[in-house]
Formats: C-alpha cells, structure tokens, sequence
C-alpha cells in the first residue's frame, strides 16, 4: 500500500523479459487489481475509509483512468517509457523531500 510494485514490475518487464512498454504497463495495472481489491477489504474491516468521499474518489478515478488510458494508448512506447521514468523520479524524490523523520 505504497507506491506500489508497479516502479519495480514495469521496468523489470521491459528490461528483462522483453515486454513493450503498453503490454508491462498492462500487466501492472491488471496484477493490481486482486490487491486492491483485498486492500479494500482490509481497510474496510479496521473501519479506515470514509464513505462520505468515496463517490467523490470513484467518479475521480474513472475519469483519470479513461483520461489516462486514452492517452497511453495514443503515446508511443518511447514517449509512454520517458514519461513513466519522469513519473518514478518526481516520485522518488517527493518521497525523499517530504520523509517523516519521526
């Protein structure tokens, strides 16, 4: 339940075993699915989501995800890998600038 095993995944698909950029980028997304959904189920059992914003967070996540897969599909792989290696780095060091000390 962090960045998610996606920033190891793609690039190992990619790299290693030969996958385009589309295809790992898919493999990710759908490996994704079973753990979100225990996730889900676990957070809802310790009573950890407020389901006053969940149709906010719902209808937000379908947009992006329609916005975002019908620019992904649009991109060429070569564009798709930069922007996916942009997005792990702004992430990395978001995660270093704003780590909790404590």
């Amino acid at each position: 339940m962090g960045i998610g095993g996606g920033a190891v995944l793609i690039p190992a698909l990619t790299l290693f075993a030969g996958s385009k950029q589309h295809t790992a980028q898919s493999i990710n997304l759908i490996s994704f699915i079973p753990v979100a959904v225990i996730a889900l189920i676990i957070h809802h059992r310790k009573n950890n989501i407020k389901a006053d914003y969940s149709p906010i967070l719902i209808l937000a996540g379908l947009v992006g995800a329609l916005i975002g897969s019908g620019l992904a599909v649009r991109l060429s792989a070569g564009v798709l890998s930069k922007l996916f290696g942009i997005f792990l780095f702004i992430m990395g060091f978001m995660e270093i600038l704003y780590k909790d000390t404590k």
